[in-house]
């Protein structure tokens, strides 16, 4: 059968049947499953549970997933988490909302169990090659290092969520260079997730807000780059 996955994952939603559903097709690829009715519960698992992979539903009692997200994003032991939102919710907005507050992937309801597998195995391929490249890069008073996912500026550490970990490590491993938000979104996101355009200003903005604005600039109508001094 071959090596199984050892990840574990947190499956978030307020509906049984849906629970019990990608609760037994997690475990038949092999994972580690525990579950959550709502988003307060979600967060509380996550603590003790420290998951590799949570699947989240937005409507909820409780907390809804877009602030359960938030508040696993800022739980320092779960930097390298990945949080794929489950949801029927297919306005514009919610799927916004969910990649302002750190989401790595958003996808539709209904689900359908054999393309969300393949999109979950797909997710941890990445991370596996990621782990295999550059361990650090030193850029004047900024380093980021992959090793332990974490970023000095001046001798501070600054914390990022992984997403924009990954976007800043990016644009530094090619400094001067213009990249659109279709080449982000290719790199970062991958070509399996459909992201929103936008997402990537959102992302962007957020690493400036934490190492300044000086290292990454916007090239008008056509992108973003990291700045070599």
């Amino acid at each position: 059968m071959g090596n199984k996955p050892t990840q574990k994952v947190l499956v978030v939603d307020d509906e049984e049947p849906i629970l019990e559903l990608l609760k037994y097709n997690l475990e038949k690829q092999g994972y580690d499953v525990r579950t959550a009715a709502d988003g307060q519960q979600a967060v509380d698992q996550a603590k003790k549970f420290h998951p590799d992979l949570v699947l989240l539903d937005i409507m909820m009692p409780k907390m809804d997933g877009v602030e359960a997200c938030r508040q696993i994003r800022a739980i320092p032991e779960l930097i390298n988490t990945y949080i794929v939102f489950l949801t029927a919710r297919a306005e514009e907005y919610s799927e916004v909302a969910a990649f302002d507050v750190g989401a790595d992937d958003y996808i539709l309801k209904p689900i359908k169990p054999r393309a969300l597998m393949s999109r979950i195995s797909a997710l941890f391929r990445r991370d596996s090659k990621k782990k295999n490249t550059s361990s650090q890069i030193k850029i004047g008073d900024l380093v980021i290092d992959r090793t332990s996912y974490t970023i000095q500026i001046k001798g501070k550490e600054v914390s990022l969520p992984k997403k924009e970990f990954e976007l800043l490590f990016f644009l530094a491993q090619n400094p001067n260079k213009v990249f659109s938000r279709d080449d982000l979104l290719q790199n970062i996101w991958g070509s399996d997730v459909y992201v929103l355009a936008r997402t990537v200003d959102v992302h962007i903005r957020k690493v400036r807000e934490k190492i300044g604005d000086d290292y990454i600039t916007t090239v008008k109508g056509v992108g973003y780059k990291f700045n070599l001094s």
